[in-house]
């Protein structure tokens, strides 16, 4: 078994070639070819880069998929095509978040995505804000999740990670935090 990750319209309708694809959970639908670029059905390893073809989280579902058969590989991210997919569950934002977490610490040598800050993160259109480095921090506003992920000095390889909801007790809105959750000043 393989699992990647997708989204979709929040009715499970994505686009298809030229149109648009009904989708339902638990059943798997299979095509003949898959290629990123034209055919297949679409997924990606990393959730993250789900926003990138699905960027509107409030209008969007994700849903960890397994796939199967004939599997294609972009080069651009984590987006592969495949020609089997099932739907499997779908994942409410704190189990994307630490879905996305999975993914960085288990490839800790793959490209950042996008959404993830070098040393620094900052609120974006997202309820989350990712930021990785040897001394990460972040912060956000009322209601986001920080997540910080530290690197070992001489590798990428994260050695501890943290996550905190800025709740405006214990973590306040607009006040930078490191992966202990400490203030940092």
């Amino acid at each position: 078994m393989e699992f990647a990750f997708k989204m979709f319209n929040k009715d499970l309708t994505c686009t298809k070639g030229n149109g648009t694809y009904q989708y339902s959970v638990g059943e798997w639908i299979e095509e003949e070819e898959a290629n990123c670029v034209k055919n297949g059905f679409h997924c990606a390893q990393n959730p993250l880069d789900c926003l990138t073809y699905y960027p509107d989280w409030e209008n969007s579902v994700c849903y960890l998929v397994e796939i199967g058969g004939d599997i294609d590989e972009d080069d651009r991210d984590t987006k592969i095509s495949c020609t089997r997919i099932r739907l499997v569950k779908e994942l409410t934002m704190d189990q994307f978040i630490e879905q996305a977490i999975v993914y960085v610490i288990q490839h800790p040598e793959a490209p950042n995505n996008s959404l993830i800050g070098v040393e620094e993160g900052r609120q974006g259109r997202y309820p989350f804000i990712f930021a990785r480095g040897k001394h990460p921090k972040a912060k956000g506003y009322l209601g986001n999740t920080i997540v910080l992920l530290k690197e070992e000095e001489k590798s990428k390889k994260i050695n501890a990670a943290g996550a905190y909801e800025i709740d405006g007790r214990v973590y306040k809105a607009d006040t930078f935090y490191d992966v202990w959750g400490r203030e940092v000043r």
